[in-house]
């Protein structure tokens, strides 16, 4: 019997708790995306021996390894292609792509974002919530594009902001909502594509 699966590779930088959530969806036995390959720019990131120990191949491909930022992305490239990747979960890589890079993945190469996108792009989005005086926050999960956070969005969970809520546990709220819109985003893009 063929694996129709679609073979997903997701990127990471440190923990990967969104990446455990990618892993552990995939096991059941109706979800489109099988995780074949995980990659992190950072040799220490925990995320590698967590999918090691889930028997995934896991590689680090350090952007200090690589004369410049193509090189390295070449690299990546080709590790997914080495695996015959056909959809990339970006989740909690810390690096911006090129459009160079995006461009053979357009349409599918999602990432998962923790604000209500278009609100808050970039770094701090909690704190920046809460400073902004927002009643609600959440988290996005976009398709990837050149430009940081502005890929069309395809699907999002909204959380409140308390009167006592902090970074920490605004935090702690749209994490648990990440965990489950990103393997509902990925099962939506898996269907989507067509053999």
């Amino acid at each position: 019997m063929t694996d129709t699966r679609k073979k997903t590779a997701v990127l990471i930088s440190g923990r990967g708790s969104n990446m455990e959530a990618l892993i552990r969806a995939s096991k059941a036995p109706d979800y489109p995306a099988k995780i074949v390959l995980v990659i992190s720019d950072n040799p220490d990131a925990g995320g590698l021996g967590t999918a090691r120990g889930e028997g995934i191949p896991a590689r680090a491909i350090s952007r200090k390894s690589y004369g410049s930022k193509h090189a390295h992305e070449q690299a990546i490239h080709d590790a997914l292609e080495e695996f015959g990747v056909e959809i990339v979960c970006l989740a909690g890589f810390m690096r911006l792509l090129t459009g160079e890079f995006l461009e053979p993945w357009d349409g599918r190469i999602i990432n998962i974002h923790p604000s209500l996108l278009p609100k808050h792009k970039g770094l701090d989005t909690h704190a920046r919530a809460i400073e902004a005086g927002d009643s609600v926050h959440g988290c996005s999960v976009h398709h990837v594009t050149a430009g940081m956070d502005e890929g069309p969005v395809i699907c999002q969970a909204e959380v409140p902001i308390l009167p006592d809520d902090t970074a920490d546990t605004l935090a702690a709220k749209v994490l648990v909502e990440e965990h489950r819109i990103y393997p509902l985003a990925l099962e939506k893009i898996a269907r989507s594509i067509q053999d």
